[in-house]
């Protein structure tokens, strides 16, 4: 661990505690540019941490203060996400694959946190998730299979998605519109989105093949997730 610190932060609002993580890319060309960024006051944002492709972790602003990475958007019950959340930049431009050397550290870092804070793997999300339509880090590329296996995050159930790449027609049935979206809240997507932002940051984190309007198994996703993992059970203060 690499101590970098950053000016841009300020503190937890109403005495909160981090009970979110927010993975992010960073999408500039390398790790040192964006260490840069996050640590000067012009930008006006931040992270607690960047992991740069090597697997070099710099601690940029510590957990117990806001950070500024999250920006606009919500997660269940939660609005100011910056204040809820511990926020970890991904050195990569958000068309490549993550290495092997940084997805480690990632893994090491995600257990650490977790289990520190108590943060339960449905609370590990996208940047997209918790801004759809305005945000699509850390991409299609991000390997969260992985971070599930690991019990870092969650996915599907292996009957939920009765699709799969390989058949895709069975994917063209059609969906009630409305279910998606009730599924989708209950798992801690914003009803403010319009339906197509939430489903395109669905599908990049569980169904990164899928392509065409809504479909069953999209909807079969979401109800799984929802049932399995309703938003802010686990959530402190919620």
């Amino acid at each position: 661990m690499i101590s970098h610190p950053s000016p841009n932060f300020g503190d937890r609002r109403d005495g909160a505690r981090p009970d979110l993580v927010v993975l992010h890319y960073t999408a500039m060309p390398t790790a040192d540019g964006a260490l840069a960024w996050l640590c000067d006051p012009a930008s006006e944002v931040s992270a607690h941490y960047l992991i740069a492709k090597t697997g070099e972790t710099y601690r940029v602003v510590e957990e117990d203060r806001r950070a500024w990475h999250a920006g606009a958007g919500a997660w269940g019950a939660v609005r100011d996400v910056n204040s809820r959340s511990i926020g970890i930049e991904l050195d990569n431009i958000g068309a490549e694959p993550f290495p092997e050397p940084q997805m480690a550290a990632l893994e090491a870092l995600l257990r650490d946190i977790v289990q520190r804070w108590s943060i339960p793997p449905e609370r590990v999300i996208a940047h997209s998730d918790m801004a759809p339509g305005r945000k699509i880090d850390p991409g299609a590329r991000f390997d969260w299979a992985r971070l599930a296996r690991q019990g870092l995050s969650v996915r599907t159930g292996p009957s939920s998605d009765p699709s799969g790449p390989s058949s895709q027609e069975k994917a063209l049935e059609e969906a009630d519109e409305q279910a998606f979206r009730d599924a989708a809240r209950a798992f801690g997507y914003t009803a403010e989105a319009p339906t197509e932002a939430i489903l395109r940051a669905v599908r990049q984190r569980f169904r990164p093949w899928a392509e065409g309007p809504l479909a069953a198994a999209d909807l079969a996703v979401m109800q799984d997730l929802a049932t399995r993992f309703p938003v802010d059970r686990g959530a402190a203060g919620a």
